[in-house]
């Protein structure tokens, strides 16, 4: 029986495994000149495989698909993504933030063992084949799948299929979201595709221009800075409050990094609800505003308020300019205003950043269009998985592990429906 895996990402990768351990003679497609493009980038800094926090707290990352996700994670846990991986020869440890690394702390080593296991079993691979959908005289589900090559176009019939498509982010590394209309024109529902683990745009208070973001002087000056040891806090869309600890990023036209990613999702819907959200930016914590007002009440005698503000309350470099951008001039002059907006910072944030910039994308092909099996309803024949599937988590590890997870489950999916004949 014959397989078709379109799309070479980790979830596609590891159907084609699934399926051609089971005896399927699969072909897998994919638009670019090789694959595993956006693995290969997620690793340039340390490949975060997944992590090692407790399954419950673990569970919790995928938010309102959590239902959907238990029975996945059960089948292919963090711990069994471990084992996996070092089946492949690659070692892993557990980073002192609980993050899960390749020893080697690169994804190329693990993704050179994983095609050379894939090409072993038999998987035949095809790159600069980009999915146009469906002959137009086609009507069976997993016949006609049309792929434009440098050669031109051609067609392939399969016993079964697995998508493995992707999102929308980064479309130069292959997730261009083009798959979207094809299924929604064979009755595929799907949700909107949106930025996640996502950068936002600001409106500075201090600017002089209610529209603006950063000022040129803040933005010269401090984009690309980390914004350390801070804690974030704010009140979504649905009246629940959300304070998360750690660092972010100051880029051109806002904030990004690990805390801001951290927070995107319910950051995201707030602004879709309300036009705006403000977060509130604690720049010293541990320290009460008490503290610090009786701090920079203190004289300061030549000392320049700069001096002063790194002294008495530890604030220089990034925090002070944000403090600068934020505040009007009259702020300084009241330790008791300013002890506040140390503590409180309120900073504006207006959208999310496009769609392509975000680090991975929510959306997409909703779990009440697909069986236990990952496979569309309404295509009979047809799995999908990763992150063309209405589902988002933070970075940590968890958005790979639902990819694997999802693509494990699809191709053992695919598999039981080829065994059973091609039957329900």
């Amino acid at each position: 029986m014959s397989a078709a895996v379109i799309g070479g990402g980790p979830a596609g990768l590891i159907a084609a495994e699934m399926l051609a351990a089971r005896g399927s003679a699969v072909d897998l497609y994919d638009a670019m000149p090789s694959v595993g493009r956006k693995f290969l980038l997620a690793g340039i800094g340390g490949l975060n495989l997944t992590h090692a926090e407790a399954p419950e707290t673990f569970l919790s990352r995928y938010g309102e698909r959590r239902p959907e996700f238990e029975p996945l994670l059960a089948a292919f846990s963090a711990a069994e993504l471990r084992e996996w991986a070092h089946g492949l020869g690659v070692d892993t440890f557990v980073g002192s933030s609980g993050r899960v690394f390749p020893t080697q702390m690169k994804a190329a080593p693990l993704l050179r063992a994983w095609l050379h296991r894939l090409r072993t079993a038999g998987v035949r691979f095809h790159p600069r084949h980009r999915w146009l959908g469906w002959s137009a005289a086609e009507t069976a589900p997993t016949r006609g799948l049309r792929f434009a090559t440098p050669e031109g176009e051609t067609v392939v019939d399969a016993d079964a299929v697995v998508l493995a498509l992707g999102g929308a982010s980064w479309a130069k590394l292959g997730s261009d979201g083009a798959w979207v209309p094809r299924l929604a024109g064979r009755g595929v529902s799907i949700a909107p595709l949106k930025p996640a683990n996502c950068g936002f745009d600001v409106r500075a208070a201090g600017t002089g221009d209610p529209g603006s973001g950063w000022s040129e002087h803040f933005r010269s000056r401090f984009a690309g800075q980390p914004l350390k040891s801070v804690v974030l806090s704010f009140t979504d869309a649905r009246g629940n409050h959300h304070q998360r600890a750690g660092e972010c990023m100051v880029s051109d036209h806002g904030l990004e990094g690990s805390l801001i990613y951290a927070l995107s999702a319910p950051l995201r819907d707030a602004i879709v609800a309300n036009g705006a959200v403000t977060l509130s930016i604690d720049l010293a914590p541990g320290r009460s505003p008490e503290m610090l007002a009786e701090e920079l009440s203190r004289p300061r005698g030549t000392r320049s308020v700069a001096s002063h503000l790194q002294s008495k309350a530890g604030i220089a470099g990034v925090k002070a300019g944000l403090l600068r951008e934020c505040l009007p001039a009259a702020a300084f002059a009241s330790p008791p205003r300013l002890a506040a907006a140390i503590k409180a910072l309120p900073l504006t944030l207006v959208s999310p950043r496009p769609l392509d910039e975000a680090i991975s994308t929510a959306g997409g092909v909703v779990f009440e269009d697909l069986d236990e099996r990952l496979m569309l309803r309404a295509l009979p024949g047809v799995f999908c998985c990763g992150e063309m599937l209405d589902w988002e988590a933070p970075t940590g590890g968890y958005l790979l592990t639902g990819c694997f997870a999802t693509g494990r489950a699809a191709g053992l999916g695919a598999s039981d429906w080829l065994e059973a004949g091609g039957r329900r």
